[in-house]
């Protein structure tokens, strides 16, 4: 089985909205060398999550875990993403496995960070 990574934003008209998550993808390529690993965009940006899961397909991922870069579960999260990991299964088939992850800023060791980063600037 191989195992890919696949990390969903929101997207923005402003290409330089993008920097941080492009290089949260590239020091995850550069820690795991061997995964392979996604970003996709819900709109305004591309890859699209369709293009960019078929992307890890292609690439032999039989299982895919799928990373919202959202700070919390709100209407995206909650309506869209499961519409299009349906239309993933849908086109994949039990060829690929699809793994939905709560989003990052739901993860304890991101809030332990945010929380660091402010502290961070009183002291």
């Amino acid at each position: 089985m191989t195992e890919g990574l696949l990390l969903f934003a929101h997207g923005a008209r402003d290409p330089a909205w993008a920097r941080p998550f492009e290089a949260v993808a590239e020091r995850l390529r550069a820690a795991r060398p061997g995964t392979p690993v996604a970003l996709a965009y819900l709109e305004f940006m591309s890859p699209g999550m369709e293009e960019a899961a078929a992307q890890l397909a292609a690439g032999g991922c039989t299982r895919v875990h799928v990373l919202p870069l959202f700070l919390g579960t709100g209407g995206h999260v909650r309506r869209d993403v499961p519409l299009l990991l349906d239309r993933l299964r849908a086109r994949h088939g039990d060829a690929v496995e699809w793994l939905l992850h709560a989003p990052l800023g739901e993860h304890d060791a991101v809030l332990q960070a945010m929380c660091d980063a402010c502290l961070s600037k009183l002291e």
